[in-house]
């Protein structure tokens, strides 16, 4: 697989040295009397401080894999990580089960995508928060539940100090997913991993939940990830989308070239399934055929082939590489395919969800 080029500016960011770098990740889960699966093949990528990079994909494409590899959150037994996870340099999958988790919170945080079953369902939201500061910073409870109001303060929950003394089943959705962000917070970790932090919330809330990450991301220079399945969820978010499909990145390019001129068939398949306002009433949806279970082996034969709307012969008789097939507006264009779309064959660009 073709690793990122490192030396380019990326759209959004600072450029300079990637804070985060991901170097042939690999997950394989091994059960006894099963075959190996593999859920993460050899997936590279880099983040850099003040930049947004999108993972996106169907379920079970290797995303929320990818990322509780990242934060050393997979159980021991049962899987084999290859690969490097360089964080300032520091190879986080060497460190031992104490020195991550001296760093999960700290360093980097992650917000998960179900908020009620995330947090402790018998403990208050301030305990829940100031438990993060006390663990890092090693404050008394006293002294970090000011820091816990504001926090939830910062995140836009209404009246923080009855909330702190609140059950997370006395929070709605949308305010559970901000106490989340607020934990994730506490410490200012240069990284973030937000995984589907906007599944099962109604279009205002998660409107107001990107609007609220793009803020963080702007004002304190934060490195983050975003996991989503949307397309249009990241649209007007993330500075460079990575396309996930059996495991491995298919398509990476800068957020407008991706969406203005998608080569990918996967890539399209997944924008043409995106609502449009514009669109007319009648127009069906065009989703992608079959389910991601539909694939083959990548060791052989391009995975998507199965569901792919312009399979060839080759396509089944070799494993197609990630390689630039052209330099765009926001940096190389990458692509893992055999017969890609043609040129600028994509449909405008995704609407903003924050527009819709």
């Amino acid at each position: 697989m073709t690793a990122p080029t490192t030396d380019r500016r990326p759209a959004g960011g600072t450029g300079g040295e990637p804070l985060l770098q991901v170097r042939d990740l690999s997950v394989v889960f091994q059960r006894r009397g099963d075959e190996p699966f593999t859920a993460v093949d050899k997936v590279s990528f880099d983040v850099r401080p003040g930049q947004t990079v999108g993972l996106v994909g169907e379920s079970g494409c290797g995303k929320s894999v990818t990322s509780m590899a990242i934060m050393g959150l997979l159980p021991k037994r049962g899987n084999r990580i290859t690969g490097e996870v360089l964080y300032d340099g520091t190879d986080l999958l060497s460190l031992s089960d104490r020195e991550r988790r001296d760093r999960r919170g700290r360093d980097l945080a992650m917000i998960f995508q179900d908020p009620l079953s995330s947090l402790n369902p018998v403990i208050p939201i301030g305990i829940q928060v100031t438990e993060v500061i006390e663990r890092h910073q090693g404050k008394k409870r006293k002294q970090a539940m000011p820091e816990a109001r504001e926090l939830l303060d910062k995140v836009g929950i209404p009246d923080p100090n009855r909330r702190l003394k609140e059950y997370p089943h006395q929070l709605s959705g949308g305010m559970r997913q901000r106490a989340l962000i607020a934990m994730a917070l506490a410490c200012k970790p240069r990284l973030l991993i937000a995984d589907e932090p906007t599944t099962a919330l109604d279009v205002t809330i998660q409107a107001q939940i990107l609007t609220l990450l793009q803020d963080l991301v702007r004002e304190s220079d934060t490195a983050l990830i975003m996991i989503t399945h949307d397309l249009g969820v990241v649209a007007g978010l993330v500075d460079e989308v990575n396309v996930l499909y059996a495991g491995r990145i298919v398509e990476r390019a800068g957020r407008h070239d991706m969406f203005a001129d998608p080569r990918h068939p996967y890539t399209g398949g997944l924008l043409g399934s995106i609502p449009r306002l514009d669109a007319d009433r009648h127009e069906p949806l065009n989703p992608v055929p079959g389910s991601v279970a539909d694939n083959l082996p990548w060791t052989h034969a391009c995975a998507f082939q199965p569901r792919c709307s312009q399979p060839i012969d080759r396509c089944v008789e070799a494993a197609p590489a990630l390689e630039p097939i052209e330099q765009g507006v926001e940096g190389p264009h990458l692509l893992r395919c055999f017969n890609p779309l043609p040129p600028d064959s994509g449909d405008a660009p995704a609407r903003n969800p924050q527009e819709a």
